[in-house]
């Protein structure tokens, strides 16, 4: 074998073999995955240094995940890192099949800095699965104390793998957090967690508290965060609309004014000699600071006018660059997270029509629903309105070779009573007999009062009128049900554009309310909703070229009973003039 020949082999061998490891599953049992992008560069998280056990929060929605091929309680969820082999701690906060919305939190082991091509592995579809998220496990160890504020009423539970409980909650629930639901907190109200040995903050090792705020107005004094043992005290704080972190005698005011009713991100660390101050994941003060041992009750809110969620504290001091990247994960803006199109295992393929059929709304259903049924009975009007157009064509041309061929012989009434039935079926034989009728009610007069049997003119214009009145008959005949098909030509497109306009304006509710505003989270709800115009269009399009089809027969059958009215006429005219 030569050397090109053996290039050209090994060429053959690795395009075989390359879309194999393009398509590695993690578990056949799961039919669907999607790509979830996590991008640390300037465009995403700006990341300059990689992190540790970030816990992502991924936003699911109808624009960015199809909930219909999951299971209806999401216990089917399963998170894979890069590599494809290694299953991800996850914890679901929220599924909501019925609207189609879910918060998941998914704990990534290493995030690396300044890629945009970082990627983890979201499967879903096995109807099989039995649900196996962790929320003890969403943090490392160091995490002490992670709140919620998502079960309401009652007091929020510490999702952490401590489970501290919560000793005192006087603050009410307030549905619109920016994650969940988060605590309103009026003035006077608070929240308590009794000492624990697991509270303790160590110098050696620092700590990290974080939490989502919204400030109603500039505050007096509100404490968001503070641990008193002794006379020694970690508070966080906000006086007037500049957060305050104080430790022991060190009391570090932000550069940074909250915008009053906007949600930000607050976070404060402390550690190897610094105290640090993050506003919405930048710095926004610093100092040096010495910690000491202590514990202590620990008080949320106190004298807050607002609102919080998502209240976190580590027993470590985490770094610049994993602040960031944590309120990038969290922030509703798609900073940190992005997804990929959604793919299927080589068990099965799946369409990009079944993508867009997963997506249609109920609204856009019930739409849909109307046009089949207008398209069942447009259908059924031209089948079998072309099927009665076609029979009384060929009885028209059967029933005119006979009258033409022995016009004398026809015009007797003794003629009707031999014809085969298939005439029954042509609307001229039923013109031919209005004429005899007229004809033998007058003959039959005539022969009563001794009279001949001719036609005066008068007469003969009576039977024109008897046959021009037959003629408006049968065309009625012959055009009904075709305002079946008007309808569904003009009101199927609007039917269409109606459903479109509802799915567009779901499809922005949902993205407002979720906060994911990429072109994969608008893509599909656009495109699910466009459905419906196509639907009224394949409505509109097929009555439009059946009725312009029937109504030329139709028309072609009124000019044939048009001449023969006017020929049955003349020839009456012919046979019995005076």
């Amino acid at each position: 074998m030569g050397h090109q020949s053996r290039r050209a082999a090994a060429a053959l061998f690795l395009s075989l073999l390359l879309p194999a490891l393009a398509h590695a599953w993690w578990n056949e049992d799961w039919p669907y995955r999607k790509k979830i992008v996590l991008n640390t560069s300037a465009s995403g998280a700006a990341i300059t240094e990689a992190v540790a056990e970030l816990p992502v929060l991924v936003r699911l929605h109808t624009g960015n995940f199809s909930f219909l091929d999951a299971k209806e309680d999401g216990s089917d969820l399963r998170f894979v890192a890069e590599d494809d082999k290694t299953p991800l701690h996850y914890h679901i906060e929220q599924w909501d099949p019925v609207n189609e919305l879910a918060l998941v939190w998914i704990r990534v082991p290493r995030l690396a800095a300044a890629s945009a091509s970082e990627h983890i592995w979201l499967y879903f579809g096995n109807k099989k699965a039995l649900r196996e998220d962790d929320p003890a496990q969403r943090y490392d160890a160091a995490q002490r104390l992670d709140l919620h504020f998502n079960q309401a009423p009652g007091a929020p539970l510490d999702y952490s793998s401590y489970a501290q409980p919560v000793a005192a909650f006087t603050a009410s629930a307030n549905p619109q957090g920016p994650i969940d639901g988060a605590a309103a907190f009026s003035g006077t109200s608070e929240l308590r967690i009794t000492a624990a040995p697991t509270l303790r903050i160590s110098p050696q090792t620092g700590f990290t508290f974080s939490a989502w705020l919204r400030l109603e107005a500039a505050q007096a004094t509100a404490m968001l965060f503070s641990q008193q043992d002794g006379g020694n005290a970690i508070t966080v704080s906000v006086k007037g609309m500049r957060p305050v972190a104080t430790v022991g005698a060190v009391s570090l005011q932000g550069t940074v004014e909250l915008a009053p009713n906007v949600w930000h991100h607050l976070a404060v660390t402390a550690g190897n000699g610094k105290l640090d101050l993050y506003v919405d994941g930048k710095l926004a003060g610093e100092a040096s600071v010495a910690l000491v041992d202590q514990g202590g009750d620990i008080v949320i809110g106190r004298g807050l006018q607002g609102a919080i969620d998502e209240v976190e504290l580590g027993a470590i001091a985490r770094s610049a660059d994993w602040i960031k990247a944590a309120w990038a994960a969290q922030s509703a803006e798609p900073r940190l997270v992005s997804f990929g199109e959604e793919e299927q295992s080589a068990a099965g393929g799946r369409s990009y029509f079944k993508i867009l059929i997963g997506a249609v709304t109920v609204d856009g259903w019930a739409v849909i629903a109307l046009l089949l049924i207008m398209m069942v009975i447009s259908f059924v009007v031209m089948v079998g309105k072309g099927v009665f157009v076609s029979r009384t064509a060929r009885a028209n041309r059967i029933f005119l070779e006979r009258f033409q061929t022995d016009p004398g012989a026809l015009i007797d009434p003794k003629y009707v009573a031999s014809t085969p039935k298939e005439l029954n079926r042509s609307s001229l034989f039923w013109l031919y007999q209005v004429g005899l009728r007229e004809l033998k009610h007058r003959f039959d007069l005539y022969e009563q009062q001794g009279q001949a049997k001719t036609l005066s003119p008068q007469a003969l214009g009576a039977i024109k009128a008897s046959l021009d009145a037959g003629m408006v008959r049968e065309s009625a005949r012959l055009n009904s049900q075709m305002v079946l098909l008007t309808i569904a030509i003009s009101g199927g497109p609007f039917l269409g554009l109606l459903g479109t306009v509802v799915g567009v304006m779901i499809t922005f509710a949902a993205i407002a309310a979720v906060g994911d505003v990429n072109v994969n989270a608008i893509a599909p709800g656009i495109a699910a909703a466009l459905v419906a115009t196509v639907a009224g269009l394949g409505v509109a399009i097929p009555a439009l070229f059946g009725y312009n089809y029937l109504a030329s027969r139709i028309k072609n059958l009124s000019n044939d009973m048009t001449v023969f009215a006017d020929e049955l006429v003349t020839r009456l005219a012919e046979k019995y003039a005076p």
